[in-house]
Order: C-alpha cells, then structure tokens, then sequence
C-alpha cells in the first residue's frame, strides 16, 4: 500500500434540499447534511462516523426531502453555515483548499468517486449506493439517503475494494 496518501481516508456523502418535481421559483438544491466517515486503510476498518448539518439559504426542505432523507426545517434550522461547515471539516480533518463560495476546500485536491470505482469493478453500468450494497453482499446499516448513514455504508464498500485490490491507493 502506498504512503503517499496516507493512513486515513474520508468518505464524504451529502444530503441536499430536493423536491418530488422541479425546485420552486427562486430556491436551488443546496447541501443540508455532510456525512463524514473517515477509514484506516492500514487496519481497513471504519474508524469514525461524522455529521455536520448545515442550514439552507436559497431553499426550503420540502415534505419530499423530510420524507426521503428524514431531515427537517426545524433540524437543519439549528444547522450551521454552508461556510462554518466547510472550515469545521477543514479544521477537524486537516485538510487544504476550496474555490466554492470562497471557503477553503476541507479535502486534499485527490478525489476518487466510489460510484465509478465500483461501476469499473466489473460491473455494466453504475449502481446506486442500496444496489451496490446487495451486489457486495453488504447490509445497509443505517437510513439511506442520511448522510452520516450513507458515507458509514460507502465506507464499507470502498474497504470491500480494497481487500480485492480495486481501490486506488
């Protein structure tokens, strides 16, 4: 395994306001969860689950969104900034730069997409995060479509490809 990248990697998941149809005038999908699962690639196992809530803007959460993700106005309401967000994941996981809105970026500039990962892995088309659990053989622990719940899930994935040896190191 390579040094170069370290012992730890962060699988992050997202949560933004969505609607059952189109987004009502004047509000746009904006994150309202940051799920965090950081993973030790030397002992290969999950070492840590995050969540960081974070309040909308330009949105409002839809009876949609509560439904699909369980989130509400009221939680997201106590939330932080889009802002306050990204510098509390950049200063809890050491991380360097980001263009958006003009926040530092709380990761390092190398990205893997997991979904492609295992799209490449042998399989015809890319799967969604349930879909790619049932393939591996994996349970869905948690809510799906929770943030924290989906990147602790995608977590497990990503150390399925690396004990076969198709994960990027």
């Amino acid at each position: 395994m390579s040094e170069a990248f370290g012992r730890s990697l962060n699988v992050v998941d997202v949560e933004a306001t969505c609607w059952q149809d189109e987004a009502p005038s004047g509000q746009v999908s904006e994150i309202i969860e940051i799920g965090l699962t950081v993973v030790d690639l030397h002992e290969r196992r999950r070492a840590s689950k995050h969540r960081l809530l974070v309040k909308p803007t330009r949105s409002d959460v839809s009876e949609f969104c509560t439904h699909l993700t369980g989130l509400t106005r009221e939680e997201v309401d106590r939330g932080m900034s889009f802002a306050d967000a990204c510098r509390t994941l950049r200063s809890e996981f050491h991380a360097d730069s980001c263009a958006t809105r003009g926040v530092p970026y709380p990761f390092s500039s190398r990205h893997t997409n997991a979904k492609a990962t295992y799209a490449a892995f042998g399989m015809k088309k890319r799967l969604g995060m349930a879909q790619a659990l049932q393939h591996a053989e994996l349970p869905l622990e948690g809510r799906h479509h929770r943030g924290e719940d989906d990147a602790w899930n995608i977590a497990a994935l990503v150390l399925r490809l690396v004990e076969r040896g198709a994960w990027p190191l």
